[in-house]
């Protein structure tokens, strides 16, 4: 068999050994060393021609390793390698979370055709959460609408995001966030793009509004600031292999294009 491409997640982040700016993952041999069984990987996909599979452990192993977090892990690795590390991190997060029914308590056992964890007392089937989000770039002119994070670390402007609620479609979520926290309307909503997001389990549904109507008024609890901007004189912006960046890319490419 050849050698596996192993994600191994501890509870501070992905367990790796540095190789000078970037990062190694742990092999075969290193895997089972720590204490993980082949059958309890999770089959995450392939990289770079080769399998790849996810696993945890609880203690951090001895020697030269150390972990690392999704966010830091960004800047090491090539895209196609993040997108299998946060496909890793978010089937660990599953399948710690959904070891006991949600319905009577008991002990869930993996199912052999899918990716579920189902209840061999009362049947409830448990699968990996999905929480979808939208994330959105609001347009007046040849300006655009963005925030500053009260809760997140740094000092980067973004776009606007936030999760759907029960019974609301993906243009609804957009109206009611964007009013919520910034106090304006819009229309003409545009679906842009998506992305996985394993911050722990979110999909990040890209849309691009025209701003409606309505004057600046940061809800102070989520956003610690908001500001129409041009394209040529940004603020801090996220860094690449976000969505919320690519948006940001996008919108510079077309004004500077027109102008």
């Amino acid at each position: 068999m050849s050698e596996r491409a192993w994600f191994v997640v501890h509870a501070k982040g992905l367990v790796v050994r540095r190789d000078g700016d970037g990062i190694v993952l742990p092999t075969d041999e290193e895997v089972r060393a720590f204490g993980v069984e082949e059958r309890a990987g999770h089959r995450v996909g392939m990289l770079e021609g080769r399998e790849a599979f996810a696993a945890s452990i609880e203690r951090l192993p001895e020697g030269n390793y150390e972990t690392i977090g999704l966010r830091a892990l960004a800047g090491l690795v090539d895209p196609e390698t993040f997108g299998v590390a946060g496909r890793a991190m978010h089937v660990v997060d599953w399948a710690t979370t959904s070891r006991f029914c949600g319905r009577c308590g008991t002990a869930t056992v993996p199912s052999e055709k899918e990716r579920c964890m189902t209840c061999p007392a009362c049947g409830l089937a448990a699968y990996p959460r999905i929480a979808p989000a939208i994330i959105v770039l609001v347009r007046r002119g040849e300006q655009a609408l963005l925030a500053r994070n009260a809760r997140f670390p740094g000092v980067f402007y973004s776009t606007l995001a936030g999760f759907s609620e029960i019974g609301e479609s993906l243009e609804e979520t957009l109206a009611r966030e964007v009013r919520e926290e910034v106090g304006v309307e819009v229309t003409a909503v545009r679906y842009f793009g998506s992305q996985p997001w394993p911050f722990p389990h979110s999909l990040m549904i890209g849309f691009t509004a025209e701003h409606a109507g309505g004057e600046i008024r940061v809800d102070g609890d989520e956003i610690a600031d908001a500001q129409w901007f041009s394209a040529d004189a940004l603020p801090p912006i996220p860094p690449p292999l976000s969505i919320a960046r690519r948006l940001i890319d996008a919108w510079v490419t077309e004004v500077r294009g027109s102008g």
